[in-house]
């Protein structure tokens, strides 16, 4: 289709459809029911304080730490709950695992410092980029608690570019020999804070740098809220797949007044890859952003690409997009299944991002479509090769996309303006433009979709 027959095609949209859109217009404006029941219902409210310094840690950048400030966290909890605080200095520390009860404060001028050595992040049973496996563990780790707050003003240094660098060696590599699929599950990396199966957690405050993989995962969880951070992992490079904020089958989880720089998604909805994401089953749902800033990166909102488990009821409002790859990007893949729908943005501004609305089926194909060289067929696999190699049905590998709302939207000096391709065999169903406008330097493209609406779309 040409750009000429494209703009005709919107403009007719919008001449069927500027008044028949109204309501639905009001309707998304306003918060819905479950937005009052999403985050963290409580803090640990302990008297007990733990200063790490008591308990023996130096905070010189070199004394690692760890097995330190771990036994002031113990501590803590045995004493039924209350506060490690992390006077001023740099803690060299490997992988932490918080308690239920107990509140980490970082205070300012207090920086915990990731060690280079992967010895110092013990492998653990978790899930990453949509398959269950054993990778390292993260600097810091909630896992099967209630009642944890990661706080305080200052911040976590994941001292990332050592892992960049190996990931980019190993990419070179891989690529040449047709595993660009396997790269990123072979090339382990540890995550800044992980929160696993766990209810009622508070992340705020704090500011990440430099991720060796992606800064915050809620996996599994629910009850949770991720307010005020600060999140820089383009410092020192390039830093590869360093998501911002990721929500991983969880549900009931507010995001709130963060800044996210990055080099992949910045908040990103998660639900489990192929066969087996398709075998947990688990969504994400239930997830309110509001108030919250992003930069260089993948999305503003990011919908998959792991997407089996299903992504619904999401409402981001009050946010701003700069230099981000899109305002809304919603991704898939062929053999990946689940339905991304209820999907709500409003009153969102975008400047110099490449797609305002960025939607695929078919997203990085030799990332998301494994093939297994014939020289490794007749070898012994790890097990995670044999998940990514899993062959889903076809049926079920469909992804399906529907109900997708956006309004109030304003973009400045964008490179496009959407691109919403659905498939023949899954066509997306109900796209809603409600009041934007938009400066672009080219329309884009729409494509296998049913009743996509517009009213009063502005675009120069």
């Amino acid at each position: 289709m040409t750009q000429k027959s494209i703009i005709l095609l919107l403009l007719l949209l919008v001449s069927q459809h500027i008044s028949a859109q109204k309501a639905s217009d009001e309707s998304v404006a306003a918060l819905p029911d479950w937005a009052a029941k999403v985050g963290s219902r409580t803090k640990p409210s302990g008297k007990f304080k733990a200063d790490v310094t008591q308990f023996g840690a130096v905070g010189d950048g070199q004394t690692l730490c760890t097995k330190q400030i771990q036994a002031a966290i113990d501590a803590c909890a045995e004493k039924g709950g209350g506060c490690v605080e992390f006077p001023q200095g740099v803690y060299l520390t490997g992988a932490l695992f918080v308690k239920s009860n107990v509140e980490v404060n970082i205070g300012k001028n207090a920086t915990l410092f990731a060690s280079s050595q992967m010895g110092d992040f013990p492998e653990i049973p978790t899930r990453v980029a949509g398959i269950e496996l054993v990778w390292p563990s993260a600097i810091i780790n909630v896992i099967g608690q209630k009642n944890v707050a990661i706080t305080g003003e200052g911040s976590i240094d994941g001292n990332g570019k050592i892992h960049w660098d190996r990931f980019w060696e190993m990419h070179d590599d891989y690529n040449s020999r047709g595993l660009r699929w396997a790269a990123d599950y072979d090339c382990k990396r540890p995550r800044s804070l992980l929160v696993s199966n766990s209810e009622d957690i508070t992340i705020s405050g704090l500011t990440f740098l430099r991720a060796g993989f992606w800064t915050v995962q809620l996996l599994y969880s629910t009850q949770c809220t991720v307010s005020g951070l600060t999140i820089r992992n383009n410092i020192d490079g390039y830093g590869p797949s360093t998501d911002g904020i990721n929500i991983d089958s969880s549900d009931h989880i507010l995001v709130e007044r963060c800044d996210v720089d990055c080099n992949d998604d910045n908040i990103c909805l998660k639900a489990g890859r192929d066969a087996d994401g398709l075998r947990v089953n688990r969504p994400t749902e239930y997830v309110l952003i509001r108030n919250c800033t992003v930069r260089r990166g993948g999305g503003l909102v990011t919908c998959g690409s792991e997407t089996s488990g299903s992504i619904r009821h999401i409402y981001c409002t009050n946010c701003n997009s700069i230099g981000t790859y899109a305002l809304l990007h919603i991704k898939s893949a062929m053999t990946r299944g689940g339905t991304v729908e209820d999907i709500y943005i409003n009153k969102v501004t975008a400047d110099s991002v490449s797609y305002i609305f960025h939607c695929t089926m078919d997203w990085f194909p030799v990332y998301s479509y494994t093939q297994l060289p014939s020289e490794y067929e007749a070898k012994e696999l790890p097990p995670h090769w044999k998940a990514l190699l899993t062959k889903v049905p076809i049926e079920r590998g469909l992804p399906t996309f529907r109900n997708i709302f956006m309004s109030n939207i304003t973009g400045t000096n964008a490179h496009t303006f959407l691109h919403c391709v659905g498939s023949e065999k899954s066509i997306i169903d109900g796209i809603t433009l409600n009041d934007f406008c938009v400066e672009a330097q080219n329309t884009g493209e729409v494509r296998y979709t049913r009743n996509f609406s517009m009213n009063n779309v502005q675009f120069n």
